[in-house]
């Protein structure tokens, strides 16, 4: 019978990967020492290599707290950028505005 399926935390994610890492444990000693899946945790490796050159894979949530800043940060910037849009949007509604009513007082 298959185990339900378990979410883990950033911080479990990065630990497990410091045992393969740092303390050099093998893939399979480090599944059976946290009870996880080999997969899993392979998948987590290479997330975290990916992350140390850079890379953050497409649907996948960062692990390390630098990957997680940089992934907030970029959030905050696409706000903010579409946010910019809108008021330039709006001011130029209201430049139109402001035009057309300073034709009509000349008139």
């Amino acid at each position: 019978m298959r185990r339900p399926r378990r979410t883990f935390s950033a911080e479990f994610k990065a630990e497990a990967v410091k045992l393969i890492t740092e303390r050099k444990y093998s893939i399979t000693q480090a599944c059976k020492e946290l009870d996880i899946g080999e997969t899993a945790l392979r998948r987590w490796v290479s997330q975290v290599q990916a992350e140390c050159q850079g890379y953050v894979l497409p649907g996948s949530k960062p692990i390390s707290p630098e990957q997680q800043r940089i992934r907030e940060l970029e959030n905050r910037i696409k706000e903010l950028e579409e946010d910019k849009e809108i008021l330039k949007k709006a001011m130029a509604i209201l430049m139109s505005f402001e035009s057309n009513d300073t034709k009509r007082s000349r008139r």
